[in-house]
């Protein structure tokens, strides 16, 4: 299986560190947020992954070429310009080989617990081009997803966005959080080729577009922890969720 490590960030709440450091390498327990991701996908049979870069992209580098993580891995080149979560997909399309199979883009700033086999074999056993991973826990923006958990908008504190406009029946529906770890596969990407104008853009704008022509899914696991280490009071915790 394969991945793809967003790595790129300018991690501007965790400064000063990000100041001289790239967000990938924080320490978390003493190993860097970016090796701790890449070994978790390792354990769970990911042999091949995408690292995309920008921020300090030399010192990711040379950080990836100094280790044997166990894994291939390959480094998509965002130092001319910083593409976003939907455009760095994009960028790295060639290196993921989609047409043969799905790829899991995992954020790397995120700890957890993961099911991450199960969320592959979901998306494989569904007519999906993309698969979020979701959870029934507290957060500021929810996905809305129908019975089916095909997404069809989201809801933040102080607006409401829905897809397609004017659905009824609000009941049937339901909000999860989206936990910063997905599954896409070769005609979503197709889709951002044909919809995004620019280069650079969000992967969940993008999942929203109202004239997307491609399936978008939802994998609910109970018993998901997250926990996000791009702020202080969040990486503060780390030690204690790892």
């Amino acid at each position: 299986m394969k991945a793809m490590v967003l790595a790129a960030g300018l991690g501007t709440r965790l400064k000063p560190w990000t100041l001289s450091h790239p967000k990938a390498l924080v320490p978390v327990g003493g190993v860097p947020m970016l090796e701790r991701v890449i070994v978790n996908l390792r354990e769970r049979g990911f042999d091949y992954i995408v690292v995309n870069v920008h921020h300090f992209a030399n010192q990711i580098i040379d950080f990836l070429d100094q280790r044997d993580l166990g894994v291939k891995i390959a480094v998509s080149d965002e130092t001319g310009c910083l593409l976003d979560t939907g455009g760095a997909i994009l960028n790295a399309a060639e290196l993921l080989r989609l047409e043969e199979s799905p790829a899991l883009v995992h954020n790397v700033d995120i700890l957890s617990n993961a099911d991450l086999q199960g969320l592959m074999s979901y998306h494989e056993s569904r007519d999906n081009d993309s698969t979020l991973l979701v959870s029934d826990r507290d957060s500021s923006r929810k996905l809305i997803f129908d019975e089916e958990m095909r997404l069809k908008g989201w809801h933040h504190l102080s607006e409401c966005r829905y897809l397609p406009e004017g659905f009824v029946a609000l009941e049937s529906y339901r909000e999860y959080s989206f936990s910063g770890i997905h599954v896409v596969g070769k005609r979503a990407v197709a889709e951002m080729e044909r919809i995004e104008k620019d280069r650079k853009f969000s992967i969940i704008d993008f999942l929203l577009s109202k004239n997307l022509e491609c399936n978008v899914g939802g994998y609910l696991q109970e018993g998901l922890r997250v926990l996000d280490i791009g702020k202080p009071a969040t990486l503060s915790r780390a030690d204690e969720f790892v």
